[in-house]
C-alpha cells in the first residue's frame, strides 16, 4: 500500500475578484461585496499563485485531512459565488384561515398573528443577510451562503407549529427554491 505523500486541490479565481490571504484569514473582495473567513485547520496550506488560482494542500493526509480539503474547498468556492453573483432563497408564506403578517424590523423578522396568536413570533436575520417581503413571498437574499441559510432556516423554525398535525396545520414560512 502507497500513501500519497501531497494531496492538492486547486480553485480558479474568476476575473474581478481579488483575493487577499494573511496567516489564517482570507477576504474574497468582488462586485457585490466582500466576505471574509478564517480557516484554522492546521494541515490544510491555501496558498494563492501568479495565474489566478488557489491552491489547496496537505502533507502526508490522514482521512480527516482529506474531508477538510474538501470542506475547505467548498467553503471558498462558496465566498467566490458569494461575490460575484450572490445567494437568493424564495420563501412562500402559507396560511389557511388566519391571515399572517410578516414585517422586518430591526435584525429581525416579525410574524403576527400566525394561527391566531396573541403574541408575536421573531426569526432573527443572521450576519448581512436581507430580507423583503412582498405579498406572500420573502426573498432572502446576500452574499454569504451560511448567513442566507441560517436566516432562511429561523424563518422555517419561527413558525413551526407543536402540538398540533402538521399535515392538518400547514401553516408556516416554506422555502420555495434557491438561486
Amino acid at each position: 500500500m502507497v500513501l500519497a505523500a501531497i494531496i492538492e486541490e486547486e480553485i480558479s479565481i474568476p476575473d474581478g475578484v481579488e483575493v487577499n490571504i494573511e496567516n489564517t484569514n482570507i477576504s474574497i473582495k468582488g462586485p457585490k461585496g466582500e466576505v471574509s473567513r478564517k480557516f484554522t485547520y492546521p494541515n490544510v496550506s491555501i496558498e494563492k499563485n501568479e495565474d489566478n488560482l488557489l491552491f489547496l494542500s496537505t502533507r502526508f493526509p490522514k482521512k480527516i485531512d482529506k474531508s477538510m480539503i474538501g470542506t475547505t474547498k467548498a467553503h471558498l468556492s462558496n465566498m467566490i459565488t458569494g461575490v460575484t453573483d450572490g445567494f437568493t432563497y424564495n420563501m412562500k408564506i402559507v396560511f389557511a384561515h388566519f391571515p399572517m403578517t410578516v414585517k422586518v424590523g430591526d435584525g429581525k423578522v416579525v410574524i403576527e398573528n400566525f394561527i391566531g396568536e396573541r403574541h408575536p413570533r421573531n426569526a432573527k436575520i443572521v450576519g448581512s443577510a436581507k430580507v423583503n417581503v412582498k405579498g406572500d413571498e420573502v426573498l432572502v437574499s446576500g452574499i454569504n451562503k451560511e448567513d442566507v441559510g441560517q436566516t432562511m432556516a429561523n424563518l422555517e423554525q419561527a413558525t413551526k407549529i407543536k402540538g398540533k398535525d402538521p399535515r392538518v396545520f400547514q401553516d408556516g414560512i416554506y422555502l420555495v427554491s434557491k438561486e
